[in-house]
């Protein structure tokens, strides 16, 4: 899973807004953009894109513009190869059960042509450092298990592009190695050799963080030759990259964290292009309808995608530790009048982590708890929590202490923030104070949810894969804590046991209807234990040229700028 931000989420973090002019004629004539150059808006911060820690969708966003992994997710949401000679199957015999079954042995090969930035081949031992690093508790990884399922990698002694992966247990899903990262061995090796034994040392000293511009970082279509921090980061082409040559000569990514001001960049030629982590849902289909009425050079691109929105509630705070004041919570939000106010009803409301697009979700009320919109009933929970109104003021007190929750986001999300307000009257109708207090993502990425730090609810987004086991959110052994490292994003600190057992039966279930009874099986848990607040289920928007062409947006977390090379400005 991956967070979204204004993400989840890029490195080398940028403070500053980009200054922009402010007078700017509706009607001006915007200059083409061209293959020579494509200027990109985005909204969010990042981390650095080291592979092994990035978990904001920020940092994948840029991160696939420089580098590729064994496989993907296409647009089209089949998994095809990319390092990859092709991908192994039992039906293809290119992988088998072991002896005993329980594990799966698969034969990878990377392609002949694949490259680091700096000429040297892309290599078995790039997956092999990378599995050891991923797999160590001293670096800080948000879902460990992509690197533990693989119990060991054997590289051919004739040809170092060729190895052996073993995955214990076995798993439906061994070959879907899109998050399975190669890290050049060469250069990262001597950093992990120096470092390893040290908690989050690899994470500070890795290059990606001390010379995001050194050649032999990259493998993909481009390669990072600047970084300004608080203004942008550009990509030019990897001259060593397998695959098409990219088009675009040059790629600049400008940060602009208010959202409110990137259609008056757009306008004034500032930029050519908004990336999906650009432009707020509403500002979209604002835009989109000046577009139309002004025949501005652009086109808003809308994809319904797999991200979902939701409030994390931080199950150790001891008024969110009572099941009937989450629920109380949940029956107090008018979901319906949300999305219809803010989104003009274009965007769903969610009723769990699953979206509509994913073959596992379901709506079925025997299966799921559905918390329709209910003000008397969030007021007799809180009644029977011991929660009771006070005349005087009108919020909800018990045992002298009133009701009150903070409720954090990432600061400067125009729509987040609107949301916010939204959500706190709905909550003081009902006698719930919430203070709002929100922080930069780089802050409420990299250090408040990661390290559970928020005092009670954390708004933001996840995005994942269609069909993708919960665990490494929901599971009880993926809570981060100082001890394991911060490893897992269970930042809810949600305990269940059903939940559990069904989450790690669902990897080693062949059967695709079995499967399907198990995920079941988990939302069944999770909806009723309501350690989250769900609230819509995003479409992915953004604003390009229209003489851009070749451009497709993903609609999950596999950005569409693992198709960048055939990006083409016409």
């Amino acid at each position: 899973m991956t967070k979204l931000a204004s993400p989840s989420v890029c490195q080398g973090i940028f403070r500053n807004v980009l200054p922009i002019a402010i007078s700017i004629t509706m009607g001006a004539q915007v200059q083409a953009a061209s293959n020579a150059e494509l200027k990109v808006g985005i909204s969010q911060e990042f981390e650095n894109m080291n592979p092994l820690i990035m978990s904001m969708s920020a940092t994948t966003w840029l991160y696939y513009m420089a580098n590729r992994t064994l496989v993907t997710l296409s647009p089209d949401g089949k998994y095809v190869p990319m390092l990859a000679v092709d991908i192994p199957t039992l039906e293809n015999k290119k992988a088998k059960f072991s002896a005993d079954k329980k594990s799966i042995i698969a034969n990878w090969e990377i392609k002949e042509a694949a490259k680091w930035s700096d000429g040297t081949p892309v290599t078995c031992n790039d997956l092999k450092l990378a599995h050891e690093m991923g797999s160590s508790p001293k670096v800080a990884t948000g879902e460990k298990e992509v690197w533990t399922r693989v119990k060991t990698i054997e590289i051919d002694p004739k040809n170092p592009k060729k190895c052996v992966m073993t995955y214990t247990p076995a798993r439906w899903d061994f070959n879907q190695m899109s998050q399975f990262y190669p890290v050049p061995a060469h250069i990262e090796g001597k950093v992990w050799a120096e470092f390893k034994e040290v908690s989050e040392g690899y994470e500070k000293n890795s290059n990606f963080v001390k010379n995001p511009t050194m050649l032999g970082l990259s493998n993909g279509p481009y390669r990072v030759t600047e970084v300004k921090l608080g203004s942008h980061v550009i990509f030019e082409p990897n001259q060593h990259f397998y695959g098409a040559k990219p088009k675009i000569q040059k790629i600049v990514v400008k940060l602009i964290p208010n959202t409110g001001t990137m259609e008056a960049n757009l306008r004034s030629g500032t930029i050519d292009k908004v990336a999906h982590l650009g432009f707020s849902f509403d500002q979209a289909v604002a835009f989109d309808k000046k577009v139309k009425a002004e025949g501005l050079p652009f086109e808003v691109v809308f994809k319904p995608s797999i991200v979902y929105e939701h409030i994390d509630l931080n199950l150790e705070n001891p008024i969110l530790k009572d099941l009937k004041v989450r629920q109380a919570l949940s029956y107090a939000l008018n979901k319906e009048e949300l999305v219809k106010a803010l989104f003009d009803g274009k965007q769903k409301v969610a009723i769990h982590n699953m979206s509509p697009n994913d073959p596992w979700f379901t709506a079925d009320p025997k299966i799921v708890t559905l918390y329709p919109y209910n003000k008397k009933l969030a007021a007799k929970l809180l009644d029977e929590a011991g929660w009771m109104v006070k005349k005087e003021d009108g919020f909800r007190y018990k045992d002298g202490k009133k009701l009150t929750l903070q409720f954090m986001t990432t600061a400067g999300n125009k729509t987040r923030e609107t949301v916010q307000t939204f959500l706190q009257g709905q909550w003081k109708s009902v006698g719930v104070e919430v203070i709002i207090k929100n922080e930069p993502a780089r802050v409420f990425f990299g250090e408040t949810t990661r390290k559970r730090k928020f005092e009670a609810m954390a708004m933001y987004a996840w995005t994942s894969s269609p069909e993708n086991n919960p665990k490494s959110t929901y599971h009880s052994k993926n809570i981060p804590t100082e001890a394991n490292g911060w490893n897992g994003q269970n930042t809810v600190a949600w305990v269940n046991k059903k939940a559990d057992e069904s989450m790690d039966a669902i990897d080693t279930e062949f059967d695709p209807k079995k499967r399907l009874k198990l995920i079941q099986e988990f939302l069944k848990q999770f909806t009723a234990d309501s350690p989250v607040i769900s609230l819509y289920y995003r479409s992915d928007v953004c604003v390009i040229p229209k003489n851009l062409k070749n451009f497709r947006l993903a609609g999950h977390q596999f950005a569409e700028t693992n198709e960048v090379e055939n990006w083409s400005l016409e």
